[in-house]
């Protein structure tokens, strides 16, 4: 059993990945030093099920879908022909076509070449390219990024701003597989809006990664957009960063999406080893494991020691969250199986909650990535024999141990340095960690039924918002209070919701507002 960090104890849980410059030790995560014979059973069935995956097995069955994402960094996995050609001549298309902007072979309207790229998404559609950009951006890079990934007015507002003069320098990527995401195509209304007012044809900047036939297929497609491409259905969002969705903005940002690839493929295949102690994922799965009970009672404290990892916390939250988050298990019984997955980066923002990891509830286990090369120049020393660079290991591994000597368990990710490969094996990691985890407690991975529920409750508000719009207008003399509006549209369970939009319809100018006796007596008239 789990003794104190000893040298030899730091040996037995030390998993050193030299084809990847990279180590996973779990010294401190208080674990047996043998996986439990209650874990070996449920591991040769985890290695199985990965296995059937791989092999083209309906992972999904709630849509009858394959989960192929292990096959965008290895089309000879995929289980038809048909689908490793559409992998393997998507990869040419992005590259050919990142060349043909690069070499201003594709130009913008009213510019010699496109300098900037607008990049329009939401969740697995914008965080795996909001990712890879942030970490690997360097003085090389072809071209400037911004993001939209969000339906909030102030938002596009500011980055739009940003951009200025230089839309006519901009080519905007479109990115969702549904076709509908509505906060994606607002964001898409919106800046064709900005490109109308410039005088610029928005067509002639704007390209389509979505799924075939969607409705933003139909519109790239009528409206002749400078290119399409596809999102398949056996890839979900949130494991979509190694498809176009990730790819073509990394080719664009001018990356090597090859060695992108190849990082994770070297992943993938030392994580199909049978050996759960040498097979990295199966360790991160068995970690998560021991540390929640299986039951997921402990939050994961994702603090990556730099800060180009920054947005990797928010990654793995949808990444983890929404593969794991599941009311039910695969037979049908009530669970609630998840992990809590928060964070930001060291040492930054330990000074935020570090004292209460140390110090309050023992209801998490952290996961500190460490890069060991500090910068490409020397640099100087900030005292005799100490350069920067120390202090942040200094500060990781000095938290590391304050936290063990409070009882609170950790584990370390090693990495030799931040580049393309090493970013795709981290990926493919954490992605092999979940689907095994899954399998672990029998929980499907690869649905989201709670999102789509999230999605309907919406499009439910923005109908009702409609209703309360209609009838003001059809009565526009009158003047209606919450709750009698609620009464006369047959709402009245509803009649909180129909407060807060007359609400956010008035101080938005489009309707008009009367203070009552008190607040919820005000009363609300079309303008």
């Amino acid at each position: 059993m789990y003794k104190l960090s000893s040298w030899e104890n730091f040996q037995q849980h030390y998993l050193d990945l030299p084809e990847l410059g990279m180590a996973v030790d779990t010294s401190q995560m208080k674990a047996p030093d043998l996986l439990p014979k209650s874990l070996e059973k449920l591991f040769r069935h985890a290695f199985q099920q990965m296995q059937e995956l791989e092999e083209g097995s309906i992972a999904n069955p709630d849509e009858n879908r394959m989960v192929g994402h292990y096959w965008l960094r290895n089309p000879e996995l995929a289980p038809t022909a048909e689908i490793q050609k559409v992998i393997s001549s998507t990869l040419e298309k992005i590259q050919k076509f990142a060349d043909e902007i690069h070499q201003n072979k594709l130009h913008p309207q009213k510019a010699d070449s496109f300098r900037n790229v607008l990049l329009l998404g939401i969740g697995g559609s914008a965080l795996g390219p909001q990712f890879l950009q942030n970490a690997l951006a360097s003085e090389a890079d072809q071209m400037r990024f911004y993001f939209l990934d969000n339906t909030d007015p102030d938002g596009i507002d500011q980055v739009m701003a940003a951009i200025g003069n230089g839309l006519t320098e901009t080519l905007t990527l479109v990115i969702s597989k549904s076709g509908g995401t509505k906060e994606t195509r607002n964001a898409m209304l919106e800046v064709r809006h900005f490109y109308e007012n410039s005088e610029l044809d928005f067509s002639k900047h704007a390209v389509a990664i979505t799924g075939e036939n969607s409705q933003l297929d139909q519109l790239a497609e009528k409206g002749n957009w400078l290119c399409r491409f596809p999102m398949w259905d056996w890839v979900g969002g949130r494991t979509s960063v190694l498809s176009a969705v990730g790819m073509l903005p990394a080719a664009l940002q001018g990356l090597d999406i090859n060695n992108i690839l190849a990082g994770a493929k070297i992943m993938d295949q030392l994580t199909r080893r049978t050996e759960a102690r040498k097979n990295p994922a199966a360790v991160l799965a068995w970690m998560w494991h021991h540390a929640g009970a299986g039951r997921g009672e402990k939050a994961m404290v994702m603090l990556p020691y730099k800060d180009k990892l920054l947005l990797f916390s928010r990654y793995l939250q949808q990444l983890i969250m929404e593969s794991l988050g599941k009311e039910k298990d695969l037979a049908g019984k009530t669970v609630h199986q998840g992990m809590t997955v928060y964070g930001n980066k060291g040492s930054t923002d330990q000074h935020a909650f570090v004292q209460q990891l140390r110090e309050g509830p023992a209801d998490f286990f952290v996961t500190f990535i460490e890069v060991q090369t500090d910068r490409k120049i020397p640099g100087i020393e900030v005292e005799p024999g100490i350069k920067s660079g120390d202090f942040l290991q200094g500060f990781l591994l000095g938290t590391r141990e304050a936290l063990f000597q409070s009882g609170r368990a950790s584990l370390t990710i090693t990495l030799e340095e931040i580049n393309p490969q090493s970013l795709g094996a981290l990926i493919a990691l954490f992605e092999r960690a979940v689907g095994l985890y899954a399998a672990l407690i029998g929980i499907n991975a690869y649905h989201q039924p709670g999102v789509e529920a999230g999605k309907r409750a919406a499009e439910d508000v923005i109908e009702l918002s409609l209703k309360i719009q209609s009838h003001l207008k059809s009565n526009p003399a009158q003047k209606f209070s919450a709750s009698s509006l609620a009464e006369i549209l047959e709402e009245t369970a509803k009649t909180s919701t129909v407060f807060k939009l007359l609400e956010h319809l008035a101080a938005n100018g489009r309707v008009q507002k009367f203070s009552g006796r008190n607040l919820f007596s005000a009363s609300f008239q079309a303008n």
